[in-house]
């Protein structure tokens, strides 16, 4: 089985503007991210990003916008060595939907966990909400809550020597 770390995207890898990012121009990484990121990647981790879209369901975006936003990431992560293994996103929103893969639900970390073989009890979800925390546990996964936008170096040996082999 695999071992992954999952990622809230808003406030954890990029910067949370406090409103909606769906341009790549809008798109800040955080302090700290390419540097864990590619030591979580040294040590055998997959890399997922789990992350709610409403604005899509909000039409104040869409699906097209977040998969640029998506791909200029993937582009400057991957200038660093870094692969993310995917990228999950919810398009719904609680206001208009009511759908299983919007956190605090969990159907975007099952799918994951079900497609890449991942061992939920020797893998990690890094989120900076409670909702980020919630859907994790329903599966037994380790968490990690951050503040918004707060450098995740200093818990990455929290994820690694614990899975040390």
């Amino acid at each position: 089985m695999n071992k992954a770390v999952f990622f809230d995207r808003d406030g954890v890898i990029n910067y949370e503007r406090g409103e909606y990012t769906y341009l790549p121009k809008d798109l800040i990484i955080n302090e700290g991210i390419i540097p864990s990121l590619k030591k979580l990647q040294e040590h055998g981790f997959l890399l997922i990003i789990v992350s709610n879209q409403g604005g899509i369901s909000k039409e104040l975006y869409t699906k097209e916008q977040v998969e640029e936003v998506h791909q200029y990431l993937k582009d400057e992560l991957k200038k660093h060595e870094i692969q993310l293994t995917e990228i999950y996103y919810c398009p719904h929103h609680a206001a208009f939907e009511n759908c299983l893969c919007r956190k605090p639900k969990s159907l975007m970390l099952e799918k994951a966990i079900a497609r890449f073989d991942i061992d939920n009890q020797s893998s990690y979800m890094i989120g900076d909400s409670e909702r980020d925390i919630t859907a994790a546990k329903k599966l037994g996964l380790n968490t990690i809550k951050i503040e918004p936008n707060e450098n995740i170096e200093k818990y990455i040996h929290k994820i690694i020597i614990p899975n040390k082999q």
